[in-house]
Protein backbone atom coordinates (compact mmCIF):
# COMPACT_ATOMS: atom_id res chain seq x y z
CA UNK A 1 0.00 0.00 0.00
CA UNK A 2 1.88 3.50 -1.22
CA UNK A 3 1.27 6.84 -0.01
CA UNK A 4 -2.10 8.59 -0.36
CA UNK A 5 -1.99 11.99 -1.98
CA UNK A 6 -4.79 14.26 -2.07
CA UNK A 7 -5.26 17.22 -4.14
CA UNK A 8 -8.01 20.20 -3.23
CA UNK A 9 -8.30 23.73 -4.10
CA UNK A 10 -7.40 24.67 -0.73
CA UNK A 11 -5.45 23.19 1.43
CA UNK A 12 -6.63 23.08 5.17
CA UNK A 13 -2.46 23.78 6.08
CA UNK A 14 -2.67 23.90 10.06
CA UNK A 15 -0.38 25.86 11.95
CA UNK A 16 2.01 23.66 13.41
CA UNK A 17 1.14 22.00 16.78
CA UNK A 18 -2.35 22.73 15.93
CA UNK A 19 -4.80 19.13 14.98
CA UNK A 20 -6.20 19.78 11.40
CA UNK A 21 -9.95 21.61 11.28
CA UNK A 22 -13.18 20.06 10.60
CA UNK A 23 -14.40 16.41 9.99
CA UNK A 24 -12.82 15.89 6.35
CA UNK A 25 -9.51 17.15 6.88
CA UNK A 26 -9.18 14.99 10.04
CA UNK A 27 -10.02 11.71 8.27
CA UNK A 28 -7.91 12.67 4.98
CA UNK A 29 -5.22 13.88 7.39
CA UNK A 30 -5.43 10.55 9.49
CA UNK A 31 -5.46 8.69 6.80
CA UNK A 32 -2.07 10.25 5.24
CA UNK A 33 -0.81 9.63 8.51
CA UNK A 34 -1.39 6.22 8.52
CA UNK A 35 0.33 5.53 5.60
CA UNK A 36 2.35 8.67 4.31
CA UNK A 37 0.92 11.24 2.34
CA UNK A 38 0.68 14.78 0.53
CA UNK A 39 -1.76 17.24 0.34
CA UNK A 40 -1.33 19.12 -2.25
CA UNK A 41 -3.30 22.26 -3.60
CA UNK A 42 -3.31 26.40 -3.29
CA UNK A 43 -2.18 28.07 -0.50
CA UNK A 44 -4.44 30.64 -0.19
CA UNK A 45 -2.25 33.52 -0.96
CA UNK A 46 -1.57 35.45 -4.01
CA UNK A 47 1.65 36.37 -5.91
CA UNK A 48 3.18 39.81 -5.96
CA UNK A 49 2.28 41.15 -9.36
CA UNK A 50 5.97 40.42 -11.10
CA UNK A 51 6.71 37.29 -9.77
CA UNK A 52 7.60 34.39 -11.62
CA UNK A 53 5.31 31.23 -12.08
CA UNK A 54 6.27 29.04 -8.72
CA UNK A 55 8.51 26.20 -9.54
CA UNK A 56 8.21 24.10 -6.34
CA UNK A 57 5.55 23.80 -4.33
CA UNK A 58 5.96 25.08 -0.70
CA UNK A 59 6.69 22.08 1.72
CA UNK A 60 5.37 22.34 5.02
CA UNK A 61 5.10 19.59 7.31
CA UNK A 62 3.12 19.22 10.42
CA UNK A 63 1.36 15.94 12.46
CA UNK A 64 2.61 13.23 9.66
CA UNK A 65 1.71 15.12 6.73
CA UNK A 66 3.08 17.05 4.27
CA UNK A 67 1.32 19.27 2.89
CA UNK A 68 2.46 20.96 -0.25
CA UNK A 69 1.50 24.59 -1.05
CA UNK A 70 1.16 26.58 -4.17
CA UNK A 71 0.70 30.39 -4.52
CA UNK A 72 -1.78 31.95 -7.55
CA UNK A 73 -0.89 34.90 -9.60
CA UNK A 74 -3.80 37.39 -9.13
CA UNK A 75 -4.84 36.31 -13.24
CA UNK A 76 -5.47 32.71 -12.31
CA UNK A 77 -7.09 33.40 -9.13
CA UNK A 78 -9.50 35.96 -10.82
CA UNK A 79 -9.89 33.55 -14.12
CA UNK A 80 -9.76 29.90 -12.61
CA UNK A 81 -11.56 29.94 -8.95
CA UNK A 82 -13.71 33.36 -9.09
CA UNK A 83 -13.81 33.09 -12.74
CA UNK A 84 -14.92 29.80 -14.47
CA UNK A 85 -15.21 27.66 -10.73
CA UNK A 86 -17.15 30.31 -8.69
CA UNK A 87 -19.32 31.74 -11.68
CA UNK A 88 -19.79 29.35 -14.56
CA UNK A 89 -19.84 25.23 -12.64
CA UNK A 90 -20.84 26.27 -9.40
CA UNK A 91 -24.36 27.78 -10.55
CA UNK A 92 -24.19 25.51 -13.32
CA UNK A 93 -23.79 22.20 -10.85
CA UNK A 94 -26.54 23.86 -8.73
CA UNK A 95 -29.39 24.24 -11.38
CA UNK A 96 -29.06 27.54 -11.22
CA UNK A 97 -28.42 28.73 -15.68
CA UNK A 98 -29.42 32.23 -15.33
CA UNK A 99 -26.66 32.84 -12.90
CA UNK A 100 -24.26 31.26 -15.18
CA UNK A 101 -21.21 33.03 -16.94
CA UNK A 102 -19.28 31.69 -19.51
CA UNK A 103 -16.23 33.80 -21.08
CA UNK A 104 -13.55 32.01 -22.98
CA UNK A 105 -11.01 34.05 -20.90
CA UNK A 106 -12.16 31.85 -17.25
CA UNK A 107 -11.73 29.14 -19.26
CA UNK A 108 -8.34 29.34 -20.54
CA UNK A 109 -7.57 30.06 -16.72
CA UNK A 110 -9.29 27.57 -15.56
CA UNK A 111 -7.15 24.64 -17.60
CA UNK A 112 -3.93 26.93 -16.81
CA UNK A 113 -4.46 26.03 -13.23
CA UNK A 114 -4.93 22.74 -13.81
CA UNK A 115 -2.25 22.27 -15.88
CA UNK A 116 0.35 24.18 -13.26
CA UNK A 117 -0.48 22.12 -10.07
CA UNK A 118 -0.05 18.77 -12.41
CA UNK A 119 3.55 20.20 -13.62
CA UNK A 120 4.45 21.06 -9.74
CA UNK A 121 2.49 18.11 -8.32
CA UNK A 122 4.19 15.20 -10.61
CA UNK A 123 7.74 14.91 -9.83
CA UNK A 124 6.56 14.42 -6.18
CA UNK A 125 4.42 11.19 -6.86
CA UNK A 126 6.11 7.66 -6.41
CA UNK A 127 4.64 4.73 -8.65
CA UNK A 128 2.41 3.22 -5.95
CA UNK A 129 1.00 6.43 -4.84
CA UNK A 130 -3.09 6.60 -4.82
CA UNK A 131 -4.30 9.81 -5.93
CA UNK A 132 -7.70 11.29 -4.83
CA UNK A 133 -8.73 14.63 -6.21
CA UNK A 134 -11.39 16.88 -5.08
CA UNK A 135 -14.41 18.78 -6.69
CA UNK A 136 -15.28 20.86 -9.56
CA UNK A 137 -12.10 22.97 -9.67
CA UNK A 138 -9.64 20.18 -10.65
CA UNK A 139 -11.57 17.99 -12.67
CA UNK A 140 -9.25 18.13 -15.25
CA UNK A 141 -5.98 17.46 -12.77
CA UNK A 142 -6.39 13.76 -14.40
CA UNK A 143 -5.78 14.06 -17.87
CA UNK A 144 -2.84 16.59 -17.25
CA UNK A 145 -1.35 14.19 -14.96
CA UNK A 146 -1.92 11.33 -17.41
CA UNK A 147 0.13 13.57 -20.00
CA UNK A 148 2.59 13.70 -17.99
CA UNK A 149 3.06 9.97 -18.14
CA UNK A 150 1.91 9.02 -14.87
CA UNK A 151 -0.01 5.70 -14.59
CA UNK A 152 -1.62 5.90 -10.82
CA UNK A 153 -4.88 5.04 -9.75
CA UNK A 154 -6.50 8.09 -10.03
CA UNK A 155 -10.05 9.11 -7.87
CA UNK A 156 -12.19 12.07 -8.24
CA UNK A 157 -14.56 13.10 -5.96
CA UNK A 158 -17.55 15.98 -6.53
CA UNK A 159 -18.64 17.18 -3.61
CA UNK A 160 -22.00 18.90 -5.30
CA UNK A 161 -24.28 18.14 -7.29
CA UNK A 162 -24.11 16.81 -10.83
CA UNK A 163 -27.10 17.59 -12.86
CA UNK A 164 -28.91 16.28 -15.27
CA UNK A 165 -27.43 16.59 -18.93
CA UNK A 166 -30.10 19.19 -20.08
CA UNK A 167 -28.35 21.45 -17.63
CA UNK A 168 -25.05 19.95 -18.13
CA UNK A 169 -24.85 20.78 -21.58
CA UNK A 170 -25.56 24.12 -21.20
CA UNK A 171 -22.12 24.15 -20.85
CA UNK A 172 -19.85 25.34 -23.78
CA UNK A 173 -16.95 22.84 -22.78
CA UNK A 174 -19.44 19.75 -21.18
CA UNK A 175 -17.95 17.21 -23.87
CA UNK A 176 -14.67 18.20 -22.58
CA UNK A 177 -15.28 18.18 -18.53
CA UNK A 178 -17.13 14.51 -19.20
CA UNK A 179 -13.84 13.67 -21.29
CA UNK A 180 -11.22 14.89 -18.43
CA UNK A 181 -13.68 12.72 -15.37
CA UNK A 182 -13.14 9.69 -17.80
CA UNK A 183 -9.41 9.93 -17.12
CA UNK A 184 -9.86 9.17 -13.70
CA UNK A 185 -10.19 5.15 -12.51
CA UNK A 186 -13.19 5.88 -10.10
CA UNK A 187 -15.43 8.98 -10.31
CA UNK A 188 -17.13 9.37 -6.70
CA UNK A 189 -20.80 11.45 -6.65
CA UNK A 190 -22.81 12.03 -3.04
CA UNK A 191 -26.00 10.67 -4.06
CA UNK A 192 -27.54 7.77 -6.30
CA UNK A 193 -29.71 10.45 -8.46
CA UNK A 194 -26.03 11.92 -9.39
CA UNK A 195 -24.63 8.65 -10.81
CA UNK A 196 -28.07 8.44 -12.79
CA UNK A 197 -27.39 11.89 -14.43
CA UNK A 198 -24.13 10.61 -15.44
CA UNK A 199 -25.31 7.92 -16.96
CA UNK A 200 -27.91 9.86 -18.46
CA UNK A 201 -25.36 12.05 -19.79
CA UNK A 202 -22.67 9.42 -21.57
CA UNK A 203 -25.75 7.34 -23.03
CA UNK A 204 -27.23 10.78 -24.57
CA UNK A 205 -23.94 11.87 -26.01
CA UNK A 206 -22.91 8.58 -27.25
CA UNK A 207 -19.49 8.55 -24.78
CA UNK A 208 -19.89 5.88 -22.83
CA UNK A 209 -22.33 3.47 -21.44
CA UNK A 210 -22.85 1.32 -17.99
CA UNK A 211 -21.59 -2.12 -18.66
CA UNK A 212 -22.32 -3.46 -14.94
CA UNK A 213 -23.13 -2.08 -11.35
CA UNK A 214 -21.28 0.80 -11.14
CA UNK A 215 -18.57 -0.44 -13.92
CA UNK A 216 -18.93 2.05 -16.75
CA UNK A 217 -16.97 2.85 -19.98
CA UNK A 218 -16.13 6.26 -20.95
CA UNK A 219 -15.02 7.32 -24.07
CA UNK A 220 -12.84 4.05 -24.06
CA UNK A 221 -11.58 3.76 -20.70
CA UNK A 222 -13.20 1.64 -17.62
CA UNK A 223 -14.19 3.67 -15.24
CA UNK A 224 -15.86 2.69 -11.47
CA UNK A 225 -18.71 5.40 -11.25
CA UNK A 226 -20.76 5.03 -7.30
CA UNK A 227 -22.06 7.28 -4.77
CA UNK A 228 -19.72 8.02 -1.92
CA UNK A 229 -22.12 9.74 0.69
CA UNK A 230 -20.08 12.05 2.87
CA UNK A 231 -20.22 11.68 6.01
CA UNK A 232 -19.01 13.33 9.89
CA UNK A 233 -17.16 12.45 12.58
CA UNK A 234 -20.16 11.23 14.20
CA UNK A 235 -19.36 10.17 17.65
CA UNK A 236 -16.71 13.14 18.03
CA UNK A 237 -19.93 15.74 17.58
CA UNK A 238 -22.55 14.10 19.66
CA UNK A 239 -19.47 13.89 22.65
CA UNK A 240 -19.03 17.66 21.82
CA UNK A 241 -22.59 18.85 21.60
CA UNK A 242 -23.47 16.80 24.95
CA UNK A 243 -20.42 19.20 26.89
CA UNK A 244 -21.28 21.85 24.64
CA UNK A 245 -23.66 23.43 27.27
CA UNK A 246 -20.66 25.17 29.15
CA UNK A 247 -19.64 27.16 26.50
CA UNK A 248 -20.75 30.90 27.80
CA UNK A 249 -22.48 31.79 24.55
CA UNK A 250 -24.88 28.71 24.44
CA UNK A 251 -25.56 29.37 28.64
CA UNK A 252 -26.57 32.87 27.24
CA UNK A 253 -28.86 31.58 24.70
CA UNK A 254 -30.17 28.95 26.25
CA UNK A 255 -31.17 31.79 29.46
CA UNK A 256 -32.51 33.82 26.52
CA UNK A 257 -34.97 31.34 24.76
CA UNK A 258 -36.55 30.20 28.78
CA UNK A 259 -40.25 29.33 27.57
CA UNK A 260 -39.72 29.60 23.99
CA UNK A 261 -38.40 26.98 21.32
CA UNK A 262 -35.62 27.68 19.14
CA UNK A 263 -35.33 26.85 15.56
CA UNK A 264 -31.90 27.18 14.11
CA UNK A 265 -30.49 27.68 10.68
CA UNK A 266 -26.98 27.28 9.65
CA UNK A 267 -25.54 28.32 6.22
CA UNK A 268 -22.66 29.40 4.17
CA UNK A 269 -24.57 32.95 2.25
CA UNK A 270 -25.07 31.49 -1.20
CA UNK A 271 -27.78 31.75 -3.27
CA UNK A 272 -27.90 27.46 -3.32
CA UNK A 273 -29.08 27.82 0.19
CA UNK A 274 -32.73 28.22 0.31
CA UNK A 275 -31.96 31.68 2.78
CA UNK A 276 -34.85 33.63 1.59
CA UNK A 277 -37.38 31.14 0.98
CA UNK A 278 -36.55 29.88 4.94
CA UNK A 279 -37.48 33.07 6.06
CA UNK A 280 -40.12 33.62 4.15
CA UNK A 281 -41.59 30.45 5.27
CA UNK A 282 -40.97 31.30 8.69
CA UNK A 283 -43.10 34.97 8.31
CA UNK A 284 -46.14 32.46 6.67
CA UNK A 285 -46.03 30.32 9.56
CA UNK A 286 -46.16 32.81 12.25
CA UNK A 287 -49.25 34.91 9.97
CA UNK A 288 -51.09 31.70 9.61
CA UNK A 289 -50.45 30.29 13.33
CA UNK A 290 -50.47 32.88 15.75
CA UNK A 291 -50.34 31.10 19.16
CA UNK A 292 -46.82 30.56 18.19
CA UNK A 293 -46.18 34.01 18.07
CA UNK A 294 -43.82 34.67 21.01
CA UNK A 295 -42.87 31.52 22.25
CA UNK A 296 -39.98 30.57 19.25
CA UNK A 297 -37.16 31.75 18.04
CA UNK A 298 -35.12 31.35 14.53
CA UNK A 299 -31.57 31.79 14.72
CA UNK A 300 -30.03 31.92 11.52
CA UNK A 301 -26.77 31.76 10.90
CA UNK A 302 -25.06 32.69 8.07
CA UNK A 303 -21.41 33.68 7.38
CA UNK A 304 -20.04 35.84 4.18
CA UNK A 305 -18.85 34.00 1.32
CA UNK A 306 -17.64 35.25 -2.06
CA UNK A 307 -18.21 38.75 -1.24
CA UNK A 308 -15.91 40.41 -3.86
CA UNK A 309 -18.78 38.62 -6.39
CA UNK A 310 -21.51 41.02 -7.24
CA UNK A 311 -24.65 38.36 -6.84
CA UNK A 312 -23.52 37.43 -3.44
CA UNK A 313 -23.05 41.24 -2.12
CA UNK A 314 -26.53 41.67 -3.38
CA UNK A 315 -28.35 38.24 -1.58
CA UNK A 316 -26.44 39.39 1.50
CA UNK A 317 -28.55 42.82 1.18
CA UNK A 318 -31.81 40.68 0.39
CA UNK A 319 -31.11 38.08 3.24
CA UNK A 320 -30.57 41.01 5.31
CA UNK A 321 -33.39 43.56 4.77
CA UNK A 322 -35.76 40.07 4.81
CA UNK A 323 -35.17 39.26 8.29
CA UNK A 324 -35.21 43.25 9.17
CA UNK A 325 -38.74 43.22 7.12
CA UNK A 326 -39.99 40.27 9.36
CA UNK A 327 -38.62 41.25 12.68
CA UNK A 328 -40.23 45.13 12.27
CA UNK A 329 -43.71 43.56 11.60
CA UNK A 330 -43.43 40.88 13.83
CA UNK A 331 -41.46 41.80 16.76
CA UNK A 332 -42.78 42.51 20.58
CA UNK A 333 -40.94 44.53 22.55
CA UNK A 334 -39.59 41.01 24.43
CA UNK A 335 -39.25 39.04 21.36
CA UNK A 336 -36.90 39.14 18.38
CA UNK A 337 -38.88 36.54 15.95
CA UNK A 338 -35.44 35.99 14.00
CA UNK A 339 -32.04 36.60 14.99
CA UNK A 340 -30.03 36.61 11.97
CA UNK A 341 -25.99 36.20 12.58
CA UNK A 342 -23.87 36.90 9.99
CA UNK A 343 -20.48 35.98 11.19
CA UNK A 344 -18.71 32.45 11.74
CA UNK A 345 -19.73 30.66 14.80
CA UNK A 346 -17.10 27.99 16.11
CA UNK A 347 -18.32 24.35 15.28
CA UNK A 348 -18.35 23.70 19.15
CA UNK A 349 -20.40 26.90 19.74
CA UNK A 350 -22.44 25.41 17.01
CA UNK A 351 -22.93 21.65 18.64
CA UNK A 352 -24.58 23.28 21.72
CA UNK A 353 -26.49 25.66 19.53
CA UNK A 354 -27.83 22.47 17.62
CA UNK A 355 -28.64 20.33 20.45
CA UNK A 356 -30.58 23.50 21.99
CA UNK A 357 -32.95 23.71 18.98
CA UNK A 358 -36.25 21.96 18.65
CA UNK A 359 -36.04 22.19 14.68
CA UNK A 360 -33.10 22.18 12.25
CA UNK A 361 -34.47 23.78 9.29
CA UNK A 362 -31.78 22.87 6.13
CA UNK A 363 -33.65 23.88 3.22
CA UNK A 364 -31.28 24.45 0.51
CA UNK A 365 -32.50 24.88 -3.42
CA UNK A 366 -30.19 22.55 -4.03
CA UNK A 367 -27.25 20.85 -2.38
CA UNK A 368 -24.66 17.69 -2.82
CA UNK A 369 -25.27 16.54 0.62
CA UNK A 370 -25.04 18.87 3.65
CA UNK A 371 -23.67 18.06 6.38
CA UNK A 372 -25.37 20.67 8.51
CA UNK A 373 -28.39 17.70 8.60
CA UNK A 374 -26.31 15.41 9.97
CA UNK A 375 -24.20 17.96 12.58
CA UNK A 376 -27.85 18.42 14.25
CA UNK A 377 -28.77 14.83 13.98
CA UNK A 378 -25.53 13.85 15.98
CA UNK A 379 -25.72 16.87 18.20
CA UNK A 380 -29.55 16.15 19.62
CA UNK A 381 -30.11 14.88 22.95
CA UNK A 382 -30.62 11.01 23.20
CA UNK A 383 -33.72 11.72 25.45
CA UNK A 384 -35.27 14.60 24.16
CA UNK A 385 -34.07 15.01 20.51
CA UNK A 386 -35.52 17.58 18.33
CA UNK A 387 -37.02 17.49 14.68
CA UNK A 388 -34.84 18.05 11.31
CA UNK A 389 -36.95 19.80 8.45
CA UNK A 390 -34.74 18.98 5.58
CA UNK A 391 -35.23 19.95 1.53
CA UNK A 392 -35.73 17.02 -0.99
CA UNK A 393 -32.92 18.61 -2.76
CA UNK A 394 -30.54 17.99 -0.37
CA UNK A 395 -28.19 14.88 -0.82
CA UNK A 396 -28.47 13.80 2.47
CA UNK A 397 -32.58 13.47 2.18
CA UNK A 398 -31.48 10.04 0.41
CA UNK A 399 -30.03 8.96 3.77
CA UNK A 400 -32.13 10.79 6.55
CA UNK A 401 -35.22 8.97 6.07
CA UNK A 402 -36.54 10.51 9.87
CA UNK A 403 -36.59 13.96 9.31
CA UNK A 404 -39.57 16.29 7.90
CA UNK A 405 -38.82 16.08 4.07
CA UNK A 406 -39.63 19.63 2.62
CA UNK A 407 -39.87 21.81 -0.55
CA UNK A 408 -38.43 24.56 0.03
CA UNK A 409 -39.98 26.42 -2.94
CA UNK A 410 -43.15 25.79 -1.74
CA UNK A 411 -43.21 28.48 1.33
CA UNK A 412 -47.03 27.63 2.48
CA UNK A 413 -45.92 23.53 2.62
CA UNK A 414 -42.99 24.41 4.58
CA UNK A 415 -44.15 26.46 6.74
CA UNK A 416 -46.96 23.81 7.72
CA UNK A 417 -44.27 21.32 8.36
CA UNK A 418 -42.67 23.46 10.81
CA UNK A 419 -45.52 23.30 12.52
CA UNK A 420 -45.81 19.83 12.71
CA UNK A 421 -42.36 19.68 13.75
CA UNK A 422 -42.45 22.14 16.61
CA UNK A 423 -45.84 20.08 17.74
CA UNK A 424 -44.13 16.56 17.27
CA UNK A 425 -44.39 14.40 20.78
CA UNK A 426 -41.59 13.14 22.08
CA UNK A 427 -42.18 9.61 20.80
CA UNK A 428 -42.43 10.71 17.14
CA UNK A 429 -39.48 12.60 17.68
CA UNK A 430 -37.43 9.53 18.96
CA UNK A 431 -38.21 6.94 16.71
CA UNK A 432 -37.27 9.52 13.80
CA UNK A 433 -33.71 10.11 15.63
CA UNK A 434 -32.82 6.67 16.20
CA UNK A 435 -33.06 5.99 12.54
CA UNK A 436 -30.92 8.85 11.62
CA UNK A 437 -28.45 8.35 14.33
CA UNK A 438 -27.48 5.04 13.56
CA UNK A 439 -27.33 5.47 9.98
CA UNK A 440 -25.00 8.56 10.43
CA UNK A 441 -22.91 6.45 12.97
CA UNK A 442 -22.56 3.58 11.02
CA UNK A 443 -21.68 5.81 7.98
CA UNK A 444 -19.36 8.52 9.32
CA UNK A 445 -16.32 10.59 7.67
CA UNK A 446 -14.10 7.39 8.11
CA UNK A 447 -16.88 5.09 6.28
CA UNK A 448 -16.69 7.25 3.31
CA UNK A 449 -13.10 7.74 2.96
CA UNK A 450 -12.46 4.10 3.75
CA UNK A 451 -15.24 3.17 1.10
CA UNK A 452 -13.65 5.56 -1.71
CA UNK A 453 -10.04 4.41 -0.89
CA UNK A 454 -11.20 0.92 -1.27
CA UNK A 455 -12.80 1.04 -4.66
CA UNK A 456 -9.69 2.96 -5.93
CA UNK A 457 -7.30 0.43 -4.60
CA UNK A 458 -9.66 -2.53 -6.07
CA UNK A 459 -10.12 -3.77 -2.83
CA UNK A 460 -13.47 -4.96 -3.51
CA UNK A 461 -14.53 -6.93 -5.96
CA UNK A 462 -17.16 -4.56 -7.14
CA UNK A 463 -18.45 -1.50 -6.09
CA UNK A 464 -22.37 -2.99 -6.06
CA UNK A 465 -20.84 -5.72 -3.58
CA UNK A 466 -19.94 -3.04 -0.87
CA UNK A 467 -22.50 -2.00 1.46
CA UNK A 468 -24.67 1.04 0.52
CA UNK A 469 -27.10 3.50 0.98
CA UNK A 470 -28.84 3.25 -2.45
CA UNK A 471 -27.86 0.17 -4.87
CA UNK A 472 -26.09 2.34 -8.06
CA UNK A 473 -28.39 2.41 -11.10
Amino acid sequence: MGRLVVVSNRVPAPKPGTPPAGGLAVALAGAMQERGGIWFGWSGRTLPPSAPEPEEPEMVENGGVTYALVDLSERDLQDYYAGFSNRMLWPLLHYRMDLTEFTRVALGGYYRVNKLFARLLAPKIEPDDAIWVHDYHLIPMAAELRASGLKNRLGFFLHIPFPPPDILTVLPNHADLVRGLAAYDVVGFQTPNDVENFETYVRREGVGRRVSAGRFVVHGRSIRVADFPVGIETKSFAATAALAGRHPLVKRMRESMVGRELIIGVDRLDYSKGIAERIQAYETFLTLDESWRGRCTLLQVTPKSRGDVPEYAAMEREVAELAGRVNGAHADLDWTPIRYVNRTIGRNTLAGLYRLARVGLVTPLRDGMNLVAKEYVAAQDPEDPGVLMLSRFAGAAHELDGALITNPYDVDGTAGALARALDMPLDERLDRWKRMYQRIEARDVNWWRKSFLDALEEKDAAVADRPQIAVVR
